[in-house]
């Protein structure tokens, strides 16, 4: 399913999956106002409209979110763990919420669909509540799983979605006519995101575009060797938290090096950090480099001995 190392990909992802849960929060409150009567300048058929409109858009920008997860190789996802919860090693909890809460939101849509047509309105009714289930394990999973989840603002909208759906849920409750209550519950609610953010989903993202770093090496050795010339290309993949794409050609003759060039592609940022190779020594490679900031790194490459073209026991490290 990985299919490129494209920023693109990265990027839609994670910005469609902050829209859709925006979308999500907003049909939630809709909901809330609506049965609640809580908008008495609307239309009630103007304001079904909205909250119809906006489920059908979130549903639009989850699928989009989920695709091109799929797609991309920064976090790579198996078809399996795109679709059956707990089955991906990712932030296991957070991730199979998100499952849980796409594959809700899809069993609501066809309810939608089968509506005064199949199915009685009470049992609508009933399995409507069911959006309740759907925005909070969306909320969990974008806390817990979501790269960007300790950023300021993403937290500030977290908590705010949070609390105006806890404020508007209040009002619904028995108690909800008395003053302090609904505005107590939004305040329990933005306490619980900041304590799943800075308390057990805190999170550690991957480093991006590192100075430094050391990885395990994983690709192959192919060789063209003519009369004269011969060429040694290595393509090698960096395969922990700091992923890389790693290229080194070499143009050699009988008397040694001619020319080399090197490239080291950064997932996902797609930031290419290019130069040559400087020394070559047995299992191995040293190159330096630069990023298109123009700061310069020296990359050091060795692997193990092995029979064929395959590098076996490889590591790869960067200084700045």
């Amino acid at each position: 399913m990985h299919l490129t190392s494209s920023p693109v990909d990265w990027y839609a992802a994670r910005a469609a999956g902050i829209v859709a849960y925006i979308l999500l929060s907003a049909v939630v409150a809709f909901g809330l106002a609506l049965s609640g009567k809580r908008l008495p300048r609307w239309p009630r058929f103007a304001v079904e409209d909205v909250h119809r409109f906006g489920g059908l858009l979130t549903g639009a920008f989850i699928a989009v979110h989920v695709v091109t997860i799929a797609i991309d190789s920064y976090l790579p996802f198996s078809l399996g763990s795109l679709v059956v919860p707990f089955a991906s090693r990712y932030r296991t909890l957070p991730t199979a919420l998100g499952i849980v809460a796409a594959e809700l939101l899809v069993a609501l849509a066809i309810t939608n669909r089968l509506r005064n047509r199949r199915l009685s309105h009470r049992f609508w009714r009933r399995a409507h509540y069911l959006n309740f289930a759907v925005w909070g394990a969306a909320t969990v999973h974008g806390i817990g799983s979501g790269t960007d989840a300790n950023s300021a603002w993403l937290l500030a909208l977290y908590a705010s979605a949070v609390g105006v759906v806890a404020f508007l849920l209040a009002l619904r409750l028995p108690l909800g006519h008395l003053k302090p209550a609904p505005v107590l519950c939004a305040a329990a609610g933005v306490a619980l995101v900041l304590g799943l953010a800075y308390g057990p989903f805190r999170s550690h993202p991957r480093p991006w575009n590192g100075a430094s770093f050391s990885e395990r090496l994983s690709g192959a050795v192919l060789r063209d060797v003519g009369p004269t010339r011969g060429i040694v290309s290595v393509a090698a993949t960096g395969t922990g938290p700091q992923r890389v794409l790693v290229r080194a050609d070499l143009l050699i003759d009988p008397r040694g090096l001619v020319s080399t060039s090197f490239q080291m592609e950064y997932l996902a940022s797609g930031a290419t950090c290019r130069g040559s190779v400087t020394k070559v020594g047995g299992y191995g490679f040293s190159a330096r480099c630069r990023m298109p900031d123009r700061t310069s790194r020296l990359i050091r490459a060795h692997w193990d001995a092995a029979p064929g073209t395959e590098l076996q026991g490889g590591v790869i490290e960067s200084r700045g």
